[in-house]
């Protein structure tokens, strides 16, 4: 097939730089723009990223000599690009849901990473193995703002992927979840660069970590909502209180998880069977990035771990063990996966795929 020609917004982020790399040899995408602040703008690719490219590979030969464009040049864009993938995140939240909407505007379709539009009413806010139903609010978006063929799709905060794929396993098996306790365990590297002062992270746990607990609480309940009248009902039979810490890892967030169902109870052997079978659409779809069992169970009891889980199956798979009785709520197990792949450019690059393959992005 001919490859879609693809722009990065904050391309030069920690994000963005994991999208540059992960798609270098995209069997469906190429990168032919790039796009930052004005403060990065006007040099090549490798220039803006000089002394802070913090990928493990060197920077793709097609995108070293990329010149970086003002992330405010929508036209020009618009002349280059079939889509764009949105990595770009500053602190005026209301600035960043602007300019992703002038570029949908734009006849753009946008893959958003950014949390400005995940509260937003008709904007789809994606993890495609539990509810790649909600792209159908996509051609309301489109009829509420007059857009012919752009859009916003997003994907949800990092710290929500280690654990509510499987939570919605048992939930489609029949074993609905009432109740959630999650203490999550998050890299430093979902804190972008430079991040985390080091004197704050080495030989420490850093208890807080600003606005995390809310999204964790939060955007699942979108997620696992329906649509009615047109517009998203959240999931009124789910509580999720959560507790956010920055560990000193690298990369990959692990999360303790504490569950009590709304009425049948399974066993461990079958709730282990439900995770181990589970797969979804991007699997049906052999969606390239898609991993090939979304949810893995490791028996060993010091399992999962950071640096040996995070890169199952292109970082793409949510890793899963010991799971136990509890003796508040039904039963506990801990979840990992990697942050900066499923939790961020990879799951993005896994939307933008669902979308391809159901027409949205032509």
């Amino acid at each position: 097939m001919k490859k879609f020609k693809v722009g990065i917004l904050g391309a030069t982020g920690m994000v963005g730089q994991n999208y540059v790399r992960l798609l270098e040899n995209h069997p469906w995408f190429q990168v032919v723009y790039v796009a930052a602040s004005t403060n990065s703008a006007g040099v090549t690719y490798e220039e803006a990223v000089k002394g802070r490219w913090h990928m493990n590979t060197p920077i793709p030969e097609k995108v070293r000599n990329l010149i970086v464009e003002d992330v405010a040049n929508i036209e020009k864009a618009s002349k280059k690009c079939d889509f764009v993938f949105s990595a770009f995140e500053i602190s005026d939240k209301n600035l960043v849901k602007e300019i992703e909407e002038k570029y949908a505007a734009a006849h753009m379709p946008v893959v958003s990473n950014a949390s400005a539009n995940r509260k937003t009413d008709d904007v789809p806010m994606l993890i495609p193995e539990i509810n790649s139903d909600h792209l159908k609010m996509i051609k309301i978006q489109q009829k509420n703002h007059g857009w012919s063929k752009g859009f916003i799709a997003v994907k949800p905060n990092c710290s929500l992927q280690s654990y509510l794929t499987p939570i919605y396993a048992l939930n489609k098996a029949g074993y609905p979840v009432k109740k959630i306790i999650i203490t999550t365990l998050q890299a430093v590297s979902g804190a972008g660069y430079p991040g985390v002062p080091s004197l704050d992270m080495i030989d420490n746990v850093v208890p807080f970590i600003g606005g995390e607990e809310e999204k964790t609480e939060e955007e699942p309940l979108k997620i696992l909502g329906s649509i009615v009248n047109n517009k998203f009902v959240n999931n009124k039979d789910l509580t999720v209180s959560a507790t956010c810490t920055r560990v000193p890892v690298t990369n990959s967030h692990l999360a303790t998880v504490n569950i009590l169902f709304k009425d049948k109870k399974p066993t461990k052997e079958e709730i282990i069977k439900i995770w181990r079978n589970f797969k979804s659409v991007p699997q049906d779809l052999k969606l390239p990035f898609a991993p090939i069992n979304p949810i893995i169970y490791r028996e060993e009891e010091n399992r999962p771990q950071p640096a040996k889980d995070r890169d199952t199956d292109k970082g793409m798979a949510v890793t899963i063990g010991r799971l136990r009785p509890c003796k508040i709520f039904d039963y506990k197990f801990v979840a990992l996966s990697h942050n900066t792949v499923r939790g961020a450019a990879g799951g993005g690059i896994l939307n933008a795929e669902l979308l391809v393959k159901e027409g949205y992005i032509k």
